[in-house]
Order: structure tokens, then sequence, then C-alpha cells
């Protein structure tokens, strides 16, 4: 009987002390700074740091980019006047190198909806807006099947155009995201390799 007295009331000194407001620190932290982060969320007032003298602006990194971007594209927009970056961008290789079915028919969908109003639905450069000369443009747009310009032109310049805009065409990037735009590219190229086999077939197949 006495010894489950002092069993409660031990049990009932240590619960008092447990519960009591006097804030008590161990003696050692491991990893103090997971701890007590100093961390400061984007958005936050930072006031505060300033009056401290550490100036801090909230800007990412240089190089860095978003959580959920893809297929990165390092090559800025030049300058105007200067061509240096259009021509570096010839390097760039296609990230999707090849695409399933599904795929490719959303490539053409992208195509479509968003380069064939000019380039024409065949890559002719006889889309609505030029419509043979009869159209509300003058100049035809570019021929993507069929110019050997663009049959021979790098991918990675031809996502240059797409991402930043060239010559009369103004930037697609609000309208495709950077693997969009790699799709419709790998489109574009896969519709000049067919033109080609099929140009090449042509001869063999009437004699």
């Amino acid at each position: 009987m006495k010894k489950l007295l002092i069993i409660a009331v031990a049990a009932t000194a240590t619960t008092i002390v447990a519960c009591s407001d006097v804030k008590r620190t161990p003696g050692t932290i491991y990893m103090p700074d997971m701890a007590y982060s100093r961390a400061y969320e984007t958005y936050a007032d930072h006031s505060n740091l300033t009056e401290k003298g550490i100036h801090y602006t909230a800007m990412p990194v240089a190089g860095t980019m978003a959580r959920g971007a893809e297929l990165p594209f390092h090559i800025a927009k030049d300058a105007a006047g200067d061509t240096t970056n259009y021509y570096a961008s010839r390097a760039v290789p296609n990230p999707v190198d090849s695409m399933s079915e599904a795929e490719t028919i959303e490539a053409e969908r992208l195509y479509q909806v968003n380069c064939g109003i000019c380039h024409g639905n065949k890559l002719d450069g006889n889309g609505p807006l030029y419509k043979g000369g009869e159209g509300p443009y003058i100049a035809k747009p570019a021929t993507l099947v069929g110019d050997a310009k663009y049959e021979s032109m790098p991918d990675g310049q031809m996502f240059y155009s797409v991402a930043y805009g060239k010559n009369m065409m103004g930037s697609y990037a609000s309208q495709l995201s950077r693997k969009q735009r790699w799709m419709v590219i790998k489109y574009i190229k896969n519709k000049q390799k067919e033109a080609k086999a099929a140009a090449t077939s042509a001869p063999a197949a009437t004699k």
C-alpha cells in the first residue's frame, strides 16, 4: 500500500512539473538550423532583414527553374539587331526524339490550332490568312514542307523562332508549353521526312 502511495505521489509530481510553464532548453541540439529554421517565405514581409543590414531580394538564383518546369531552353532571346543566339540555337537537339500515336495526334492538333492558320494544314504555307494570295496576308508564310530552307533548319533554331518569334511571326511561348513546342517541331520534321520519302519513291512507282 505504501509503495502504491509513493508511486502515485511521484507520478503526480512528475505530471505537475511536466505541465508547468517554465521553458526548458536542452543542453545540446543536433542540427540547430533545422530545429529553429531561419527560412523566409517568398511573399512574407522582409523589412526586418533590411533593418539588420541583410538585403534579401527574394529573386531566384540565376539558372534555376520553377518546380514543374520541363525541358529547359537555356538560350536567351537576342537583343534587337543581334542574331548570335538565334544561330547558337542550331546546336540544341530536340529532346522529343519520338512520339507515340497518341502524342502524334496531339502534336498535329496543336499544329492545326496554333500554326495551320498561317502555314496551312498541309504545311505548304497556304493557310487561311494567305489563301493563295486572296487572304488578308499579302506575303506568303513559310512553306514548312517543300522548301529546302525550312527542311534543313535544325530543330533548336525552329524552337527559338517559336519561343521568341521571328520576322512576322510572334512568340508562341504563352500558347504552347516547352514540351508542346518540341512536339509540334517533331511533328513538322516527321512530315518533312514523309514528303521526302514519298518524292524519292514516286519515280520508282511509275516504272
